[in-house]
């Protein structure tokens, strides 16, 4: 199994002078192709940051990340969007939905930056939909979802572009238990059935324990490092 991601001692610093704050002091892991990987701590240890820099959604202070043994530092601008909306798929807390956008269009935003044909971006986005189950909300405004339709309109997004990696930030931190448990299980089932690697940043030690192996941050660096399954 190889690194579909590198990190290599990794600083992330905000500010200067006596607000200089360090969320990241020296991290260095390797994100294996096809894993599940749980990136664990309390609020303030840096593990919202990690995933931050690992997206590419950020850049560090110092270090490097590697994208399959390319380094970040040497993709620039539209370079490095056509990179993250190639390789990467997103599902936050937050949902990050056009409100007043039908559900289709919002599933095929990523085909649209990445140029694809109106007519490719239409049969694909329905095809996402049909596989997490919501074909007929596709004209539905995704203002009028409940809050786990909205999670899995935001799974469909997050599938559309076929990403090697999906980043989950508290996936289910907006969802009542029950439907939580249902995002988890598409979750994982789509890690089981397509070899997507999946990095799920929480607090949740359940769902943590559901990932292959679980980093633990404190306090801007890594404390540990474990398997969680079998």
């Amino acid at each position: 199994m190889s690194a579909v991601l590198e990190a290599r001692d990794l600083r992330r610093a905000y500010g200067s002078g006596a607000d200089r704050f360090e969320a990241l002091r020296g991290v260095s892991l390797n994100v294996m192709a096809g894993e599940s990987l749980a990136i664990v701590g309390k609020s303030g240890s840096g593990k919202s940051t990690l995933m931050h820099l690992l997206a590419l959604l950020d850049r560090p202070s110092s270090g490097s990340v590697l994208v399959d043994g390319r380094d970040a530092k040497d993709v620039r601008g539209g370079d490095l969007n056509r990179l993250r909306n190639k390789e990467f798929g997103f599902v936050f807390q937050q949902f990050f939905l056009n409100a007043h956008a039908s559900v289709l269009d919002n599933v095929a935003l990523p085909l649209v930056i990445a140029g694809v044909a109106r007519s490719q971006r239409k049969r694909r986005a329905m095809d996402a939909l049909d596989r997490l189950g919501l074909a007929d909300k596709a004209r539905n405004r995704a203002n009028d979802l409940s809050g786990g339709q909205k999670q899995r309109v935001v799974i469909a997004r997050a599938l559309v572009n076929e990403p090697k990696v999906i980043f989950a930030d508290e996936p289910t931190g907006n969802l009542d238990s029950a439907t939580g448990a249902e995002v988890e299980g598409m979750l994982f089932g789509l890690h089981r059935e397509k070899g997507i690697t999946l990095v799920i940043v929480t607090h949740d030690a359940d769902l943590a324990s559901r990932c292959e192996r679980s980093v633990t941050m404190r306090d801007g660096r890594i404390s540990d490092v474990s398997e969680v399954a079998a």
